[in-house]
């Protein structure tokens, strides 16, 4: 994230960014500034700045917290969300800033959290998206996800490996640039956009620019190969009631475009002081569920009580 002309640095390696967009909540609680923060997230910006500031980030079901008062991005996919140290704490503010809000009407469904940290992990079937832990190609990566999942055994969860659906996803982004372009057309219309100091081909003000020229054709094609996916991951995840995977795992863009919850905590470190994330996903409004599995890892490990050497009191 920009922060004055600067880069946001996770403060676990000061020359290091933490990622974005969220990137001053994650730094903020790592650093202990915080108890908590809240992050937005449409692609991946509650999950990986959590992940590169080594925090719990609690990504929620699209529609279980309000987004009204926050900067909008994509209408259909925004999500706003606790950053916290621990899954408990997460759970605790989540609890506190989800329902229905009639400002935002996303926000109707009276759904409960379903939290009770103490449950068995016997009862839950929890699959292992094999392939993403697979082509892991770092030798010491691959050993700090090895000795995650070995934990989240320790503490009683059954394992199984399984597979993502076979999805093709690149056109379906053209909906986020399009729902961007129109969040941001009139700053886009009178020139605005040109202050802005990202003005790159990849930066976001040639994205607002060009998006302006995407066919109709073309945004309903991507909106309903989308529905397609909601259907297809929906019915994939019936048989499972949290998955496990890497950060980097494309069930975070895959989740990000179905509305299904995601939730990760710090399971390691590699290079010596480069936070590694494990990621959970639960079902529609079942956060409760996908929580109890991650709170289960962080009662068997201590990363998630680790403070970065600089921040120490």
């Amino acid at each position: 994230g920009l922060w004055f002309g600067g880069l946001t640095k996770t403060p676990w390696n000061l020359e290091q960014t933490s990622s974005g967009s969220s990137a001053g909540s994650g730094a903020a609680t790592a650093a202990g500034l915080v108890g908590f923060a809240i992050g937005t997230e449409t692609l991946g910006s509650i999950i990986t700045p959590s992940t590169r500031c080594g925090i719990t980030g609690l990504r929620p079901t699209f529609g279980r917290v309000s987004r009204h008062g926050a900067m909008a991005l994509s209408w259909t996919m925004d999500k706003i969300g606790p950053m916290t140290r621990s899954v408990a704490d997460g759970m605790l503010v989540l609890r506190t800033i989800q329902g229905p809000d009639p400002l935002d009407p996303t926000t109707q469904t009276r759904a409960p959290l379903g939290w009770s940290p103490t449950s068995p992990l016997s009862r839950l079937k929890i699959g292992v998206l094999q392939a993403d832990f697979d082509r892991i190609e770092s030798a010491e990566r691959k050993q700090v996800y090895a000795d995650a999942l070995a934990s989240l055994t320790k503490a009683g969860a059954k394992l199984t490996p399984i597979a993502l659906p076979d999805f093709p996803l690149a056109g379906l982004l053209l909906m986020l640039n399009a729902e961007g372009a129109a969040a941001f057309d009139d700053i886009t219309r009178d020139d605005r956009v040109a202050l802005l100091s990202g003005q790159k081909a990849s930066d976001w003000p040639n994205s607002f620019r060009s998006s302006r020229t995407i066919p109709a054709v073309e945004y309903i094609r991507s909106a309903r190969a989308r529905t397609l996916l909601m259907q297809t991951w929906a019915k994939f995840q019936t048989e499972w009631d949290v998955l496990v995977s890497p950060t980097g795992s494309p069930s975070l863009t895959m989740t990000n475009l179905t509305g299904h919850p995601q939730i990760v905590v710090p399971c390691g470190f590699v290079n010596q002081n480069e936070p590694a994330g494990l990621l959970f996903t639960g079902r529609l409004y079942e956060e409760g569920k996908m929580a109890r599995v991650a709170h289960a890892f962080q009662s068997t490990t201590k990363w998630h009580t680790l403070m970065p050497p600089l921040f120490k009191v």
